[in-house]
């Protein structure tokens, strides 16, 4: 039995603008690595590992708990399928704003923007950008994205159509939406998967006010569970990195009554830490994920031997 957790956390499946990769490849890889967990771990829900923490009860040997972020139309429709091939059950951290479509992913609509560009050139921060080569409009992409991932909601959302506009972007077909929509969420729950809250429209929540953060964190529970009919009490931080919360944040999540929240720091949570900074590992479905599960177990074992050295020189 174990004390430790291996929480993993997927977005997409199939490739998107902004996470491009060949065709077919994400269905591959990721049916690739449920097919390893279903030799070496034991999946459980989130709530049933949560449950077991604060109970004191120990964890299955080699305990994954499986998320997914931002609420991809794949998911539903590759992976839900696949997971049900081994009777995994996960958990979505959906945001509202997508599920409405009233808020644009805007790492999406950005790198969109730049695959259906028409412009030769783009002026962004004091520096013209050339876009007449696939090389040249990758460096411009990933500069933009680089900066306006460091605005605050409102700022990143008319920045990045500031940019769009100039790109000239052809238009985009009809009916090439990325995200689930509300029918897509109840059938998430229909298939025996948990929902969780991924904030109201994705927004980074350290770079928002106090107040814009009880916001995102208050509102999409409460859409979420208006919508669906569910009690929600599990959270995502967006983007999830150390410097991507506060204390302030993790206050206010706690006063809110979530259960725990997820990050995006890699390693392994248990009942010694915090359950509003639980850790997990992030991965693409290109992944290989027997090496980052060997090395997370081996760091697991590392820090208790640590621990217990420690303890037996006090």
């Amino acid at each position: 039995m174990s004390n430790r957790l291996l929480v993993l956390g997927w977005h997409n499946i199939d490739p998107t603008p902004g996470f491009p990769d060949p065709p077919g490849v994400g269905r591959l890889g990721f049916a690739k690595q449920l097919r390893t967990l279903a030799r070496f771990a034991t999946v459980l829900p989130l709530q049933e590992a949560l449950r077991r923490i604060e109970a004191g009860e120990p964890l299955p040997p080699r305990a994954v708990v499986l998320t997914f972020d931002d609420g991809y139309l794949d998911n539903l429709e590759l992976g839900v399928p696949m997971l049900a091939q081994h009777g995994f059950p996960a958990t979505f951290f959906l945001v509202p704003g997508f599920l409405s479509g009233t808020v644009g992913a805007w790492w999406e609509d950005l790198s969109g923007a730049f695959e259906r560009a028409r412009a030769s050139r783009l002026t962004f921060a004091g520096v013209t950008h050339d876009l007449s080569t696939p090389a040249s409009r990758q460096v411009a992409h990933d500069a933009v994205r680089a900066t306006v991932k460091k605005l605050d909601h409102a700022s990143r959302v008319a920045e990045v159509a500031r940019v769009s506009e100039e790109l000239e972007p052809a238009p985009i077909a009809a009916g090439d939406g990325l995200f689930m929509d509300w029918g897509g969420a109840k059938s998430l729950l229909a298939a025996g998967h948990e929902v969780g809250s991924h904030t109201v429209s994705h927004a980074i929540l350290e770079r928002e006010t106090e107040a814009g953060q009880l916001t995102e964190l208050a509102d999409s529970r409460r859409e979420l569970e208006s919508g669906l009919g569910i009690s929600v009490d599990t959270l995502a931080f967006p983007n999830g990195a150390a410097a991507d919360y506060s204390a302030t944040t993790t206050r206010l999540v706690s006063e809110l009554g979530y259960r725990c929240a997820v990050t995006t720091r890699a390693g392994l949570a248990g009942r010694s830490d915090s359950p509003y900074e639980m850790r997990r590992v992030i991965l693409t479905p290109t992944t290989d994920l027997p090496s980052v599960a060997s090395k997370g177990w081996r760091k697991a074992r590392t820090m208790v031997g640590r621990r217990v050295s420690s303890l037996s020189r006090r």
